[in-house]
Parts: C-alpha cells; structure tokens; sequence
C-alpha cells in the first residue's frame, strides 16, 4: 500500500481516513494484557516475541523448543537457511542485493504487451488508447503462473503468465506536463482515460530465452484489465438494491477494478486481485450518507477529480443522488468496489468477476490455508486502513481437484477475527442466520435485510460482534511447514495509548502478528495467536529471536509478506515520509527470516522513494520476481526525485524486478 503525509484530497495520496468510530477494544490493550509481565528493555522498549509453537523469547539468542519438546544439549546448530551476507542500509537510487545475485528491471510501466504493441515514449506522450495497451502504472501484488498450471500449480519453470496490479498512478508523470485542471476540475477526457487505463492489472506471457534473460511473448493471452473493464458481480450481493446502478439497473454487471494492491491465487489457477484504497475515487456532495458510503469514509471530492467531466463514464464516480431512483445515477456505483476479483489468466475472453462472499473492504490481498481435497477452502484478508479488522472465510463446499473453480468463493462463511489478551482468538461469524449475529444485530439496534447487505456493509457488521481494531492489517502469508498464518501490521500514527510491546504514543514502526488454527482443517472459530517480531530502531524493536534489530535487518512499516516453499518468509517494508528520508532505516527493503531459528537478514534495498512490493518464484526456485513501486514518489515532469531504472534525465518508473544467482542455481 502506498503511504504518504500528504492527506490533500485532490490528487493527494488516496489513504482512508480512519472511519472507525466503534467502541470496540483496539490490539494494543491485547498486547498490554499479555506482555505487561514481559521483560521490558532498558529504555521501555519491550520484548514481546513470546514462546510459541517454538519461536525464540527474550534473551535467548537461538529458538526456544516447542511445548513439550525436551531441550538438546548441547544444542543441535543446523545449517543456516540464509546462507548470504546481508545487504546494508542504503538511500543510493539504485538496487543492492548481496553478492553472487543480479537484479534487472523488466516490464517496466508503458512497456508494450498487446495490440498493436505501441513503444513507451520518453516524454509520457502516449495516448489513453496506447495505455490500455501497455502494462499499468506502479507495479504492486503478483503471481508468476508456469504455462501448464491452468488446472493446478504447475511446473514449467522457463515460461508462464506474468499477473500483476497497478495500485495507483502519479499524475505528475503519467502526462508531458502534468493533468490540465482549471477551477478545481478535470477538463481534458483524454488524460482522465489514460490514468483509468493505467489502474488494473497486466497478464503478460513471458519466457526465458536460450540467453537465460526473460522476455514478454507476443501472445493472445497477454491482457490488460483496467478501471474501465466490464465485470460480473457475484455471491450473495448479487442483484442486491444497493449495487444497482445506471450501466447496472439489476445490480449484476459492474466495470473496473481500481487501487489493486496485494493479490491472491487459487487452487484452481486463477487470479485474486484485491481493491484496496477504492473510495478516494468517488465522490458524493450528498449531506447525508448512508452507512454503507459514510463507514468507508467517502467525501465530497475525490482523488483525481475523475467525475467532474461530463459522460457516463466519468459520471459513475459521482455517488450524488440525481434521479428518483438508483437506476438513475450513480449513488451506488461506490458499493460496486472493495471486493476480491477473480481474473481467469489463461481465459483473455472471459470476464472478471468480483466476489462478494468475501466481503467489501479495504482488501489487502487473499492468502488461503493449506488446501486439501474435500475439506473446505480457508483463505485470510486484511483490511488495510487504521484501526480496522481481520477476516476469514470458509467454503460452505468441499475443494475437489480439477472439478472446483470460483463458486466456492460464492458460498460460504466470512468471519472476523477476536484478539483475546489471553493469547487465544475467535472467529465472529458475519452471517445473518448466524444466533450470534442476530443478538448482536439486535443489541446493537442494527438489521440488516439480508445476507448481501450485510456483506456490503462488511465493516459495520464487524463492529458490531467486537472484532478486534487492529493496526492497519495488511498481507499475510501462510508457512507451508506448519501452516501458521503470519500478517503484517503496518503501523498506526493515530493511536494515542501505550502498552509494555509499543511504548510509544503511536506505532510508528508496525509489528507482524501470527496464529495457528485449532481445529485440524483451518475452517474452526478458535486460534492461538501471537506476536513474531516488533519492527523498530535497536532500542526499540524485537526481532523473531527475541532479541533487538540490528545491522543487518533493521526494518519499520513491513507490508508484503511471501513464504517460498522451503518456508523462508520473506518480508518487504513500506516507509514513507520522515522514516524514509531519515533515521537509521534507508530506503525500503526486502529481507528474509527463518521462524524456526529466528534468524533475519535483509536481503535487498530499493531506489530513492520506491516501495518494495509484490513477489512471485518459478517452481524452480531459481528465478525470484520482485515489483518495485513508485521510485522517486512525489516526482513531476520538472522534478525527478528518482530516474530508477532507465538512467539520469528519464521518468522514473515503476518495474518488476528479475533476481536470479549468477551461477544459475536456486536462489537460497
């Protein structure tokens, strides 16, 4: 997720604006009520990596054994997993890994994909129409899919799709000279589609060539799917009043998808791309909301000004009542964002289609548990804005190899996540018929007419069973060894109190937090969770061994998260503001941890103002794909604040990064 200090609404940074006014209890007092009685550092900072299922506690330097496992002596010394030297701090505009890797920029923003396959031009002159052509603006979530994985995972690791996302755009540089704005407003409908067509998603084929370099293949199925695609609608919301609209009058058909940030794949070979900071893109000059705009924080002006040109399709993002009815304007065109989409990579002619069983929110991505044939799927999601929750959903049908496709995401139970100061957790069921809901529907003084409202209306229905406020959950990943989910918390600058794991009035520099399921296939409403490492300074963080960051992996914010399959989690940070330009961390990072020996090192530095986001690997293990987004944020045509990767006097571009070791073999 991008993250800024700039909260201007007219192209400012598209942040939410904490909308949580609930009274529910905040993980902060969680953490205080099982850490209080910690080990607290000299200078308060506490050491809050407690045992569990294994992990290191305060003053040990190597993983303490599970519950129940004797302790060896002397102790085993196993083979370290990171065997690399750690890259160091850096603000250089350029990439730094360690030595014996390389790192090439590759389908960089603008690069040609589909159609008539039009060149990127140095100056942003490229029309609306040579956009929707060539990959996206600021390169985020991603998958690598081998060639033969349309039924399953696949295991060509020399030529595959290439999926990824398009969170944002800069409109500083996606034009010659910046956007045309006169009075406030938006008067040029070409510039207004080239930045539509700059959201999305890319699918783009590509293939090692017998060089060893990777190359984009002419290929039908490379694809562009932007904010203006047309798209299905489905799951219980489907046809819901609420989402019917003007282009929609029955509330089935929907176009676009916007601020796509982390991503999801299923089981059957598809592709999940999750919206994230969706309502900075309307606007609605109503005086009163309702809930289901009001709860996500709409405002009267949006982001990048899109509705105040005239035509349909700049009129959707204006939520202002017009008509006498809602297939007359486009008052719900808001409650058509926030969802999950499903992206078919091999199928170019099918359509995308949002999947409303999984709630609407601030998505940030879609990891599933491990998935076994004729149990349930469980995936996670978080919901990236402060002080907002964790959800889970179950499959009400069994998985079934090669039978199964995307209705099991239409049918099932979404939940949301109690954090208990005990060290235990709850699921909350968010369905209707659910005794549960209904008495706390009732307590609270709130219905709901059925199930699809209550799935639009995602975060009301979550406060109101006490879902637990958390700080800014973002993506998680789940360990193939054991099948523990780990998520991360980015930070939250508006929490004022303090607990013995954060001294700090605000938490600055996040955390990441991690449970186990207690029922034997995921799909159970208990867990045990805790906490694996506290982000920070030396005097102020706790890394997964339980002692404090040093040198070699100091990080605050983490955002991305990624388990290879020798169960390595790999750990990408998203600084913004005076963490980035100053202090002890350096440009944003990406480093690498082992949970079972709480070792961490990092293992790569981006460019002057980029975040590092986005990872995918070939089944080999010998190609890592790694998106670096918006080097040199805040630039202008005028103004480059970075000229990562084509060099001094060009725009600076967002990219995926190709990792490879120059002697060909595995990575790690």
């Amino acid at each position: 997720m991008r993250q800024e200090d700039d909260n201007s609404v007219l192209f400012g940074n598209g942040d939410e604006l904490p909308s949580n006014h609930s009274s529910n209890p905040h993980f902060n007092q969680l953490i205080e009520t099982r850490l209080a009685r910690r080990q607290v550092l000299a200078g308060g900072a506490a050491l809050g990596a407690l045992a569990f299922f294994g992990a290191a506690v305060p003053g040990i330097s190597s993983a303490a054994p599970a519950a129940g496992q004797p302790q060896s002596t002397p102790p085993f010394r196993q083979r370290s997993k990171l065997p690399f030297s750690a890259v160091a701090v850096s603000r250089g505009d350029d990439i730094s890994v360690p030595d014996g890797y390389k790192a090439s920029p590759f389908i960089p923003w603008g690069t040609p994909i589909t159609g008539s396959y039009p060149a990127f031009l140095e100056d942003a002159s490229n029309s609306a129409e040579d956009q929707a052509q060539q990959t996206g603006m600021h390169h985020d979530g991603m998958h690598f899919f081998p060639i033969d994985a349309q039924r399953g995972p696949g295991r060509d690791s020399e030529h595959g799709l290439l999926v990824l996302n398009h969170e944002y755009i800069d409109v500083g540089l996606i034009h010659p000279k910046g956007p045309t704005v006169v009075d406030g407003k938006r008067i040029s409908a070409e510039e207004v589609r080239k930045e539509i067509n700059a959201h999305g998603v890319s699918v783009v084929e590509i293939r090692r060539n017998p060089q060893g370099d990777w190359e984009v293949l002419p290929s039908a199925r490379n694809r562009r799917i932007t904010a203006a695609t047309p798209m299905q609608i489905r799951g219980p919301a489907r046809g819901h009043a609420l989402l019917r609209t003007r282009y929609s009058p029955d509330g089935t058909a929907t176009r676009g998808t916007q601020n796509n940030c982390a991503n999801g794949f299923t089981p059957w070979g598809t592709y999940l791309t999750c919206e994230e900071n969706w309502a900075g893109y309307f606007a609605s000059r109503d005086t009163q909301l309702p809930r289901e705009l009001s709860r996500y924080g709409l405002r009267d002006s949006s982001r990048y000004g899109w509705e105040t040109l005239a035509g349909d399709e700049f009129e959707r993002f204006d939520a202002t009542r017009k008509a006498a009815s809602a297939e007359g304007d486009y008052r719900n065109e808001p409650n058509h964002f926030g969802w999950i989409v499903e992206i078919d990579p091999f199928a170019p002619e099918s359509a995308p289609v949002k999947r409303t069983a999984l709630g609407r929110f601030a998505h940030e991505g879609l990891v599933f548990a491990p998935v076994k044939p004729g149990r349930p799927v469980v995936c996670y999601s978080g919901d990236d804005s402060q002080n907002e929750y964790i959800y889970k959903y179950v499959s009400r049908h069994k998985y079934r190899p090669g039978r199964s496709d995307g209705s099991l995401l239409d049918d099932g139970t979404l939940y949301v996540a109690r954090f208990d100061g005990n060290g235990k957790g709850k699921w909350l069921a968010l369905d209707i018929h659910d005794k549960h809901f209904q008495r706390a529907c009732l307590a609270a003084g709130v219905s709901f007419a059925d199930q699809g409202e209550v799935l639009i209306n995602t975060r009301l229905a979550a406060d109101i069973v006490g879902a637990t406020k958390m700080d800014r959950p973002e993506w998680g990943a789940v360990n193939p060894d054991n099948g523990e989910v780990y998520f991360t918390l980015t930070n939250n600058k508006s929490r004022s109190e303090t607990d013995a794991a954060n001294p700090r009035p605000a938490n600055a520099y996040g955390h990441i937090i991690r449970w186990r399921e207690r029922s034997w296939n995921s799909a159970g409403r208990r867990f045990s969770w805790d906490l694996f490492l506290l982000a920070g300074p030396e005097n102020d963080s706790v890394g997964p061994n339980g002692q404090p960051l040093g040198a070699d992996n100091l990080l605050a914010s983490p955002d991305g998260l990624w388990f290879d399959p020798e169960g390595r989690l790999w750990i990408q940070t998203d600084m913004s503001g005076s963490q980035l330009h100053s202090g002890p961390f350096g440009n944003n990072q990406m480093l690498v941890a082992d949970p079972a020996s709480g070792e961490m090192k990092r293992f790569l530095v981006g460019p002057q103002g980029a975040e590092v986001t986005g990872i995918s690997a070939t089944p080999d293990f010998r190609t890592l794909f790694v998106n670096i987004q918006h080097p040199g944020e805040g630039s202008t045509a005028d103004k480059l604040l970075s000229t990562w990767p084509d060099g001094p006097g060009k725009r600076p571009r967002s990219s995926t990064l190709v990792i490879t070791r120059e002697d060909g073999r595995r990575l790690l």
